[in-house]
This record gives structure tokens, sequence and C-alpha cells, in this order.
């Protein structure tokens, strides 16, 4: 299920938890998601934890045959950006990691930063909706998100994060195996 209501810019934007899925497949695939890392933790405002989930390999989905094994992660931060002015910057961390402006559906990338959701926050806009409509769908977005916000509640749905993933593993149809691999480099 979808929900799509439109959103206007408050004039003042409180605090709010983002989820931010994170995930590569071309490269130095640890480096980058480390590296995303670091600069998410930039964008953090300290009110409330930055949380980090485990980094998990898992098998491309709507991806051009033989695309490689992606890693995936997720984030959840604080903050007080509008969300438009949140995607921007996640799209200038993936330019930064050396993604193209300009690319296919679903090629492989350097890095790809999608915003989940932020705070109960719902909108549609034609560069983004809130929350992120395929977040039920994906078990290598439920599996991290699992790690750090488990008692979340899904995109309009009375299904919490835990419960979906659960779900999504023991159905037959998941084409998507998701493996643990590590863990985000401490900052030194």
């Amino acid at each position: 299920m979808i929900c799509r209501t439109s959103w206007n810019s408050p004039k003042t934007l409180h605090s709010m938890r983002a989820g931010i899925a994170l995930g590569s497949n071309l490269g130095d695939r640890l480096a980058h998601l480390n590296e995303a890392h670091r600069l998410l933790q930039d964008l953090h405002n300290g009110s409330g934890p930055f949380l980090s989930s485990k980094i998990y390999e898992s098998t491309p989905v709507d991806c051009p045959q033989n695309s490689p094994l992606f890693l995936n992660a997720a984030i959840e931060l604080s903050t007080d950006l509008p969300p438009l002015d949140l995607l921007a910057k996640l799209q200038a961390i993936e330019t930064q990691s050396g993604r193209p402006l300009t690319r296919g559906f679903h090629e492989p990338r350097t890095l790809d930063l999608d915003l989940l959701y932020l705070g109960n926050l719902r909108m549609s806009h034609n560069l983004l909706t809130l929350p992120h409509p395929r977040i039920s769908e994906r078990l290598f977005v439920l599996k991290p998100l699992n790690d750090i916000c488990p008692n979340r509640q899904i995109a309009c749905s009375e299904r919490l994060v835990r419960n979906a993933r659960d779900v999504l593993e023991l159905s037959p149809d998941s084409d998507c195996a998701v493996n643990f691999v590590s863990y985000f480099q401490q900052a030194t």
C-alpha cells in the first residue's frame, strides 16, 4: 500500500529522524559505504543518536543481468533539513563518490543513498516520495533497518520493520539473498 499526499514546506522544521538506505555495487564497495557513513555523520544535527546498521551483501534486485552484488546498510540520523534539501545533500554525496548524474535505471553504481523516511512525514513530489514507496518490499533495506529500528512502523501500514522482514525472509518468492559482511569503520 502506498500513501500519496502532498506536502507543503513549513517555515521552520523541527529536528526529525531520517532513515537512509546505503548501497554500492561498483568499485571498492566497502570504502564507498564507509565514506558515505562519514559524510552522513556531518549531516546529523546531534539531537538523538546516529544509528548505523551492520553491512550486508545482497543479490541485485531489478537490475540489469550480471550486475555485481551489492553491499547495503541503513543509517538513522537527526536533521532539521527540509526533505528536498536533505535529498540534494544525499545526491551530492552520491556524486562525490563517482556516481554519474545521468544514468540508466538500476544500473550498477558506486553509491546509492535512498531517503526512506523523515519522521512521520508523508509527501509526494516528482523528485521524492516519503516514506519510500518500496520500503516494505526490499529485504536488502528491511534487514539493515531491523538492526537500528525494528519497531518502526512501515509506510502506511500497521506492520513493523521486524515483522515485514520476517515475512520477506520466509517468502518462497524472495529472490534476494542478504548476508552479513561487516561493520562500519570507526572514525579515528
